[in-house]
């Protein structure tokens, strides 16, 4: 905890003059033992910034405690399982222990990485504890509006209540980051003018690494599955809900992809829509070709990539895939289907290829099922190449710049109201004084 007299003011000067290191709480709705983007995301930032000598505390939402309790720099508080939406923790946003735990903590920085329970108990904490705030929004919500909306008149509402929202908590911070372009286009419909810091997601490059994976053990793993030797194995890894389309990925494959191809489509994860998925793979005659591998611990993971040749998606949900950019680093070049938003990200021929219908998607199985062997290995090297600067240490240098941009916005911010507050002071004191001498 820093010194007592070290008031905001000097503080701020001295972080600026890189005199003294930060201290940062993380506010994410969910995080390890559970695993999904935005974990990933939290996870490697906390390591990124504490390599770099920084303080950081984590602060989510965890049903299986009943008080406030901190371990290895994690705050878990307690909360209600939300069983309809993916069994998450949803903590109330005020909490008296809450709050004392984080004073006592002495943030510089609140970054808050949800928007919901958690996350408006950053955005509380924050203004009462007077520290500048830092919000980065993850889900595009109007993908997520079939959970709590099931015809199309109540989605609209809730749509308009979404946008609402998120321009509230845009306008509440003194910075706003997202992953990807799509997420300045959101706040822009949001009615949010403020920029937007586009922070690409960053993979554990040390650990998603081919190197790192027995080939015994791929080998074991494609038998194991039912993946010939001489089989093209297409993997997509997530969580297997509506907005990740693994439904039209499935009609695109039964379009066209046949047995004699010797293509495999590979599912890695798990989610409400999986019994769906498996049906619909039956019904449309391509179970032979697809297998589903259920829920896959995050450790686990290389090896599963390391068994496939490429990656495959038609998401149009994902602002930065995490996921992708894992199979990525384990040498899997990308099929994506085309997101005008998120272009870039999969360059044709650099470290993929987008396709735009089920007839292009097809195509460009083939072409790389037929590419020769060295050098479908050497453009998976360059497909890793195209992400060697996203790592933990990117991703935090990245955040501290926006973190020290907030830190002087919220400074200017305090310079006015103090100036407003004196001259209003001022101003009373000269009209008391007028009328009296009226008088």
């Amino acid at each position: 905890m820093p010194k007592k007299q070290d008031t905001f003011s000097n503080r701020f000067t001295k972080i600026l003059k890189g005199e003294i290191p930060m201290r940062i709480a993380l506010f994410t709705e969910t995080y390890l033992p559970s695993i999904n983007g935005v974990v990933t995301h939290v996870k490697t930032l906390k390591e990124g910034l504490e390599a770099l000598g920084h303080t950081v505390l984590v602060v989510t939402a965890d049903s299986r405690v009943n008080n406030h309790v901190i371990a290895d720099d994690v705050m878990y508080c307690p909360a209600v399982k939300l069983k309809k939406i993916y069994n998450y923790d949803i903590a109330p946003p005020i909490s008296k222990e809450r709050l004392d735990k984080i004073k006592s903590f002495a943030p510089d920085i609140i970054h808050i990485h949800n928007e919901f329970g958690v996350g408006i108990s950053g955005v509380l904490i924050a203004r009462t504890l007077k520290v500048p705030l830092v919000y980065t929004l993850h889900t595009m919500y109007d993908d997520y509006v079939y959970y709590v909306a099931k015809t199309k008149g109540f989605g609209k509402i809730v749509t308009s209540a979404s946008h609402l929202y998120a321009k509230m908590l845009a306008s509440t911070a003194s910075a706003i980051t997202g992953p990807s372009p799509k997420v300045s286009e959101y706040f822009k419909a949001c009615g949010v003018k403020k920029p937007v810091h586009v922070i690409p997601n960053s993979v554990e490059l040390d650990v998603f690494k081919p190197e790192n994976v027995d080939k015994n053990d791929a080998v074991e793993l494609r038998r194991k599955f039912g993946f010939a030797d001489d089989d093209m194995v297409f993997c997509f890894c997530g969580r297997l809900g509506k907005e990740k389309n693994i439904t039209l990925l499935l009609e695109y494959w039964a379009k066209n992809v046949r047995p004699e191809d010797k293509i495999k489509l590979f599912i890695l994860g798990d989610g409400p829509l999986h019994e769906q998925h498996c049906k619909e793979a039956k019904e449309l005659g391509i179970a032979d070709m697809v297998k589903f591998a259920g829920r896959v611990e995050h450790p686990d993971l290389p090896v599963y990539y390391a068994c496939c040749d490429a990656y495959i998606t038609a998401s149009l949900s994902d602002t930065c895939s995490i996921s992708m950019l894992e199979g990525m680093a384990m040498h899997l070049p990308v099929l994506s289907l085309k997101d005008d938003l998120n272009v870039g990200q999969v360059k044709d021929g650099v470290n993929g290829y987008n396709f735009t219908d089920a007839d292009s998607m097809y195509e460009l199985l083939k072409k790389l099922r037929d590419m020769p062997k060295d050098e479908l290995a050497e453009f998976g090297r360059q497909t890793r190449e195209s992400i060697k600067t996203s790592g933990a240490i990117r991703l935090a240098n990245d955040l501290l710049d926006v973190y020290k941009e907030a830190l002087e916005v919220y400074k200017k911010k305090n310079r006015k109201r103090k100036l407003k507050k004196r001259y209003r002071v001022i101003r009373h004191r000269y009209v008391r004084r007028s009328r009296t001498y009226k008088n």
